[in-house]
């Protein structure tokens, strides 16, 4: 920790899906311990599978100005974790401006719902193209940087308690967030030798507009045998009147992993969901 008490005073991370939800209270909790911070976000419709509004530029501008409030430096960018080339960009274009980078966080994500044998190849294509196979992009992009600055570092990997429990539904996005597992763990291995620990989170009920779709509740009218699968949370949080967690809740997790506090970690699996996988 700094002289100033800050946790991350001087170090640099990238949080995809920054414009709004978990990602901007990541950001905005990572900037609070001093870290510098590049923000990504699409900002635009990847599918018409996928039914909840995507975050805007302005949503990506308004945590740009939440990081900036708290004295720290920020690179936003207009990206779609799809497409490594342009993930290599920002990387490379991080490096430049900051010097370094010594966090990531793999919050990117989208979910829609369905049937598996019902859904159509879009459909299930686009959540695993997203959410696995977007998140290793990132990884692609940021890891051999990382190594070659020689810093070490931490990288948390956002997956659900639907990738250690799954739920009816939503199959495609639960097979992306069992896959972020063995990618998690895999990753912990082969970086050891590099001094980059590689631990994903798994939150349960949190409330963003991804989390809160209404298209989760059509889908449970016309299927109400699969509510049985969607426990409410064990118990809720002194002083919190809502039953859903909100982002920040999940950042505060995010912002430990990414600190010297959590330095014995690594290949772990955080489950921040207040006892609902014990029920």
């Amino acid at each position: 920790m700094s002289e100033n008490g800050k946790s991350l005073e001087g170090r640099v991370a990238l949080v995809t899906g920054a414009a709004r939800g978990q990602g901007r209270a990541d950001a905005a909790r990572l900037a609070g311990e001093g870290a510098d911070i590049v923000a990504v976000d699409v900002c635009a419709p990847v599918s018409s599978t996928v039914r909840y509004a995507p975050a805007t530029s302005e949503d990506l501008a308004e945590t740009a100005r939440a990081v900036e409030n708290l004295g720290r430096k920020v690179l936003t960018r207009e990206v779609d974790i799809r497409h490594l080339d342009e993930m290599q960009r920002l990387v490379d274009d991080a490096v430049s401006q900051f010097g370094r980078l010594d966090v990531v966080v793999a919050n990117a994500g989208i979910l829609s719902f369905g049937r598996l044998w019902e859904m159509s190849e879009e459909h299930w294509d686009t959540v695993i193209d997203v959410n696995l196979s977007g998140t290793w992009r990132t990884l692609r992009a940021a890891v051999p940087a990382m190594i070659e600055l020689g810093n070490g570092g931490s990288i948390i990997i956002i997956s659900s308690t639907t990738g250690l429990k799954a739920t009816p539904g939503n199959g495609h996005y639960s097979a992306s967030k069992y896959g972020l597992v063995g990618l998690t763990n895999a990753l912990a291995v082969e970086l050891g030798e590099y001094s980059i620990r590689v631990n994903s989170v798994h939150p349960y009920a949190v409330s963003t507009p991804m989390g809160s779709s209404e298209e989760m509740l059509t889908f449970l009218a016309e299927h109400p045998s699969y509510l049985h699968s969607l426990s409410p949370m064990p118990y809720r949080a002194l002083g919190v009147p809502e039953e859903a967690m909100t982002p920040e809740d999940i950042a505060d997790v995010v912002v430990w992993l990414a600190g010297d506090g959590s330095a014995n970690m690594s290949g772990n699996q955080v489950v921040v969901d207040r006892g609902y996988l014990k029920h």
